[in-house]
């Protein structure tokens, strides 16, 4: 029986999901308590997986760089499949062009200045530089979404969507830019008869980006519609239980993720394109399992944030602190504001929101997933891109997800509670005006300068104004008194304007 029992011996599995199993409640518990305090809910699993590693109490040693690889990879499938149920059509009215901008020139724009501040700080020859700044340069719909969702504070719809939609899309741009750029620093090192000329270069990374975009775009959009299909027609044939449409979600995205990975696309704008057409397409019978989505969401966030704590080492990470930091403070003090008002400035965006989307370009998994590549490619010193992205990633989520409810209303963002009467009145005024109601006279009876626009509507000259889409929140001085949009029709035009007499000066 002795022997029975010991070659039956499961410990092998026991001990390790017991400490797995232990590791990740306490981090959950500690994490419910840490987003209370302010803390982002992530930092607390990132630094969970520190102290169960190799320089903290658990003493583990983990360097397997292609499990967290993969668990990085299957995680970001599964939140951008999630990330992109829940964008509503009607966000991309206000947040699909400056998403766009920011998704390509913005994480290109990030790269290049931070890329010079990694070759000053950092000592590096130019090749690496840069490839440091592709690896931090976009920000993390792992961390966009989740701090989006607990700060607490209703942003307004043009920030809320140009946020949220960039995480989704900027995935695919700094992935061509690390593997091009690991390309060109394994290139340098080789010892090449004939090394490709620029043009040659610079034509097959065009032919790869497009290749990337285009094919996950084509992908998306042709599996997000077939999908939206599968689920009416179950929903009208079979009535499955939510967990089973929960399931079938998470399947088709990883299928898709991993097939459109396979034809050379980007697996993480197909999943995400695919999100947004199911969600939409599919609604009513998407809805019941949204709570299940949002549960393997959470799990996929926090398995990956545990084990990139875990993969880092802080021994190591110390060597390069300092110089981390710097490189991390460009990027969010110069960077990132830099490639914020290059892309939105010319789309009109008011000087205050700016400032809040360039300080919430959150970094979060996405750059250490990133900095494993140059690890996997067996690039000479490739540990130093692990350590400062851990380092960007850390300062990122401390500094910049912490002050997320803070910002939002220092810089008047965030909108109030449809409840809240007196924080209503502080941003609409005491009137209520029908944004229907001519312009002329309603500027005669309140005593205000009539501008040179006969016969139009009060609604049609403030969206003439505001030279962008407009959005509940949007304000515009007239002489002595502050208009602002109260409410949208679902045409996306003013149907109501709040009015506040009184000299005011507001940023239109």
């Amino acid at each position: 029986m002795t022997d029975v029992t010991a070659a039956l011996n499961t410990d092998f599995l026991n001990l390790p999901l017991m400490a797995a199993a232990g590791l990740l409640l306490a981090s959950a518990v500690a994490a419910v308590f840490s987003a209370r305090l302010g803390f982002s809910f992530l930092l607390v699993f990132l630094v969970g997986g520190m102290l169960a590693g190799e320089d903290g109490p658990g003493g583990y040693v983990f360097n397997d760089h292609r499990l967290s690889f993969v668990v990085g990879n299957i995680a970001l499938a599964v939140i951008l499949m999630d990330g992109g149920l829940r964008t509503r059509f009607a966000t991309f009215r206000t947040g699909l062009k400056p998403s766009l901008w920011l998704a390509t020139v913005g994480v290109l724009a990030c790269t290049l200045v931070t890329g010079v501040a990694a070759r000053w700080l950092l000592d590096l020859p130019w090749a690496m530089a840069l490839l440091m700044g592709a690896i931090v340069g976009s920000t993390d719909a792992a961390a966009v979404f989740s701090l989006m969702k607990t700060s607490g504070v209703r942003l307004n719809e043009r920030v809320e969507a140009t946020l949220e939609i960039e995480s989704g899309m900027n995935d695919p741009m700094a992935v061509f830019l690390t593997l091009a750029l690991v390309g060109v620093v394994l290139g340098a090192s080789a010892s090449a008869a004939a090394p490709p000329s620029g043009w040659q270069l610079a034509g097959h990374w065009a032919e790869a980006l497009l290749m990337q975009l285009g094919l996950g775009l084509l992908l998306g959009v042709a599996a997000g519609f077939g999908l939206a299909a599968l689920l009416n027609w179950l929903r009208a044939t079979a009535h499955p239980a939510a967990g089973v449409v929960g399931l079938v979600l998470l399947a088709a995205g990883l299928l898709l993720f991993a097939a459109c990975g396979w034809l050379g696309g980007s697996g993480f704008l197909a999943v995400y394109v695919a999100g947004v057409l199911v969600g939409n397409r599919a609604r009513k019978a998407v809805l019941p399992a949204m709570s299940i989505m949002d549960g393997y969401a959470w799990l996929a966030q926090a398995s990956m944030f545990l084990l990139l704590g875990l993969l880092a080492t802080p021994s190591e990470v110390l060597r390069t602190l300092w110089p981390a930091l710097g490189v991390s403070a460009v990027l969010m003090l110069v960077a990132r504001p830099l490639s914020v008002w290059l892309c939105l400035a010319p789309l009109h965006f008011a000087r205050h929101e700016m400032a809040f989307i360039s300080w919430v370009g959150l970094r979060g998994a996405v750059p250490i997933v990133l900095a494993v590549f140059p690890l996997m490619a067996g690039l000479p010193g490739a540990q130093v891109f692990f350590n400062v992205a851990f380092v960007v990633v850390l300062s990122s989520l401390l500094l910049q997800g912490a002050s997320i409810a803070w910002a939002a209303r220092r810089l008047q963002v965030a909108l109030p509670a449809a409840q809240d009467e007196e924080g209503m009145r502080h941003i609409f005024g005491d009137f209520e005006l029908d944004a229907k109601r001519p312009l002329e006279p309603l500027c005669e009876f309140y005593g205000l300068p009539t501008p040179d626009h006969d016969g139009e509507r009060l609604g049609d000259w403030m969206a003439a104004q505001l030279h962008r889409p407009p959005v509940v929140g949007d304000t515009l001085t007239l002489g002595q008194a502050r208009l602002s949009v109260r409410s949208i029709n679902d045409e996306g035009q003013i149907s109501t304007v709040g009015l506040r007499l009184g000299n005011t000066q507001t940023e239109g």
